[in-house]
C-alpha cells in the first residue's frame, strides 16, 4: 500500500475539490459539530471528487460511515475507536491511520497494525479542537530517533500548523509527508498553494 505523503483535511467537498485540482490524491474528511444525516451527506458528496480525481478517501473517526458509503479507510484520533477495533469492523483491505503524540502512542499504533500514523501537532493549529502539546522540530526529531531504534517502520506524517517552510526540515527529520488542512484551504488559491506543498514532497515527479 502506498501512502501519500500529502494527506489533505477537508471539511467540504468544496475543499477537496480545491485541494485535489492541486494535485492532491489523498484526502480526510474531517467534519464536527454535525447529524449523522449531514456527515454522510458531505462523505458521499466528497467521495464523488476523489473518485473523480481518483483520490484516496479516508473518513475521520467514524468507521460506521466510512464502511456504508464504501470510502477507502478511516483516520482515528486518541479518543475513538481502538484501531483493532475498526479492522474488525472493516476488515483487512480498508486504510487505518492513527494519531499520536508521543512514543508511547506511536509504539501502541504499531503494534495493532495501523497503516500510517498521523503525529503531532508540531505548532498550535486553529483548524483542530483539544490539541495535544506542541512537538516542535526538536521534538519530531527525537520522537523519530526513538521509532529508528525500535525498528518500527510505519510510515508518519507530520500535522498540526504546518508551512511550507518545515516540509524539508520534517522529511530530512524522517517523516514520510505531512497532513495538511488550513494551509491550503484558506490559501488565496487552494489548488496552486497544494501544487507548492507537492513540489516539495515531489521534487521532479509527477504528483501522486
Amino acid at each position: 500500500m502506498r501512502i501519500s505523503k500529502l494527506h489533505f483535511i477537508a471539511a467540504t467537498p468544496q475543499q477537496a475539490e480545491q485541494a485535489c485540482a492541486g494535485g492532491v490524491r489523498w484526502v480526510q474528511l474531517r467534519v464536527k459539530n454535525a447529524s449523522a444525516a449531514d456527515w454522510e451527506t458531505l462523505a458521499r458528496a466528497t467521495q464523488q471528487v476523489c473518485r473523480r480525481y481518483k483520490a484516496t478517501l479516508l473518513i475521520n473517526d467514524n468507521p460506521a460511515l466510512a464502511r456504508a458509503i464504501g470510502a477507502d479507510g478511516v483516520h482515528l484520533g486518541k479518543e475513538d475507536m481502538a484501531p483493532d477495533s475498526a479492522r474488525a469492523l472493516l476488515g483487512p483491505k480498508f486504510i487505518i491511520g492513527g494519531t499520536a503524540n508521543t512514543f508511547q502512542d506511536i509504539e501502541r499504533l504499531a503494534a495493532v497494525g495501523v497503516d500510517y500514523i498521523g503525529l503531532g501537532p508540531l505548532r498550535f493549529t486553529t483548524t483542530k479542537q483539544k490539541l495535544s502539546p506542541l512537538l516542535g522540530l526538536a521534538g519530531y526529531q527525537a520522537l523519530l530517533q526513538q521509532v529508528r531504534a525500535a525498528g518500527i517502520t510505519v510510515p508518519i506524517v507530520a500535522i498540526g500548523g504546518i508551512l511550507k517552510s518545515d516540509v524539508g526540515l520534517l522529511l530530512e527529520a524522517g517523516l514520510h509527508g505531512v497532513a495538511l488542512s488550513g494551509a491550503i484551504s484558506t490559501a488565496a488559491d487552494p489548488a496552486a498553494e497544494a501544487a507548492l506543498f507537492l513540489d516539495q514532497l515531489y521534487p521532479q515527479v509527477t504528483h501522486i
